[in-house]
């Protein structure tokens, strides 16, 4: 009886947890989470605009950027890292634009979002101008209502 028991309230708590994941909208946490990533990047952003960013993202976030990190690995510390590396970059754009090209929804587990930015500044490291236009595609990996790892790619 108590296995049974067991069985039946894991069933259960899985159901649960399915329809609360369920219940998110990703068409509508893309757009969130875009707005939330261009809003970071602003040459008036503030760790304000930066914690909104992380605040969409789970503790132990993987991220890769190809070709600079290639490494998506899930740590403990993965919005920690994150945090410190935008920190860094924080308010070096002079000049930031983004426009949301595409929005692709798979189930209830991930979302890509491709979109064109552009860019004008100071590389914080080296007091180099920086100025580039790309189409970028991330690809949203969510799990229970964050976005657990983050894969960036160039076009």
């Amino acid at each position: 009886m108590k296995k049974w028991s067991l069985i039946s309230f894991l069933f259960a708590c899985s159901l649960s947890a399915w329809a609360d994941e369920s219940k998110l909208d990703l068409k509508v946490f893309a757009q969130q989470y875009f707005d939330a990533m261009v809003a970071s990047q602003a040459p008036n952003a503030t760790t304000k605009e930066l914690e909104n960013y992380l605040a969409l993202l789970v503790d132990d976030v993987g991220h890769s950027h190809l070709p600079y990190v290639t490494d998506d690995s899930r740590e403990a510390d993965g919005k920690i890292s994150m945090r410190k590396g935008m920190t860094f970059y924080l308010g070096a754009h002079t000049e930031y634009q983004a426009e949301l090209l595409d929005v692709f929804i798979f189930n209830h587990s991930a979302i890509a979002i491709r979109y064109k930015n552009s860019a004008k500044g100071i590389h914080p490291q080296n007091n180099q101008p920086i100025a580039y236009v790309q189409t970028m595609m991330e690809v949203l990996e969510i799990e229970k209502g964050k976005v657990a790892v983050i894969r960036k790619y160039h076009e």
